[in-house]
């Protein structure tokens, strides 16, 4: 744990909790989809499977350890756990994961297309692009495998058929960057309408990404 989250684990459960109904309220997750975790100790607290959103509480969230262990007596946890544990073993660095499937980002998804930099934006998941990893049947360790692979130097990606992925330092952090990617599949698919879209060249992006480092920060800080 680092302290961009709560130490405690009945703190981050409830965090956990928290997340998924903001997700859910919001939008970005219809009806029983999508799932939320935080690293916690060498595992991490998920969200259980199936279990409404509105009728989740703390205790419903499920451990699974670093090896894809979790004790009995509990819920099961999300079938997706597989990719969580692979984005955490691929982003020490990163505490939480939110998996959504929003209506753009979906969209694009199953097209086929990952969001290129169309806009200075993008580069808020860490890159000049939000990759579209290959499809793979959900809740399997090789849609785990090709999440990590699209993690390993982003922080959100699209999945092939299925929806999107953002991480954070924090869960506060993994949500907004769901929904700002979910804000740039919907810009990219209406300038999709219009036509095809002018790309910001790699030097830019290179440029904007340094700026990002930074942003936001006081000035001590930087």
């Amino acid at each position: 744990m680092t302290a961009n989250l709560p130490i405690g684990e009945d703190q981050v459960r409830a965090e956990v909790v928290a997340t998924a109904r903001a997700m859910s309220a919001s939008g970005l997750s219809p009806g029983r989809s999508g799932n939320v975790s935080a690293r916690f100790n060498d595992g991490m607290l998920i969200t259980p499977s199936g279990l409404a959103y509105d009728l989740m509480e703390s205790a419903d969230i499920v451990f699974v350890d670093g090896d894809g262990t979790f004790a009995s007596g509990q819920r099961a946890p999300s079938t997706e756990w597989h990719f969580h544990l692979a984005a955490y073993r691929a982003r020490p660095d990163l505490h939480a994961l939110v998996h959504t499937h929003s209506l753009h980002a979906t969209v694009l998804a199953c097209a086929g297309r990952n969001i290129p930099a169309f806009h200075y934006m993008v580069a808020v998941a860490g890159g000049s692009d939000i990759p579209l990893v290959p499809y793979a049947t959900f809740g399997t360790a090789q849609l785990g495998e090709y999440v990590a692979a699209g993690l390993a130097s982003r922080k959100a990606c699209l999945l092939a058929n299925h929806g999107q992925v953002a991480m954070g330092t924090s869960l506060a952090a993994a949500l907004e960057l769901a929904h700002e990617v979910e804000v740039l599949a919907e810009q990219y698919l209406k300038v999709l309408m219009v036509g095809p879209a002018k790309l910001l060249p790699d030097t830019e992006m290179a440029i904007i990404l340094e700026k990002f480092k930074t942003y936001g920060r006081t000035g001590s800080e930087k």
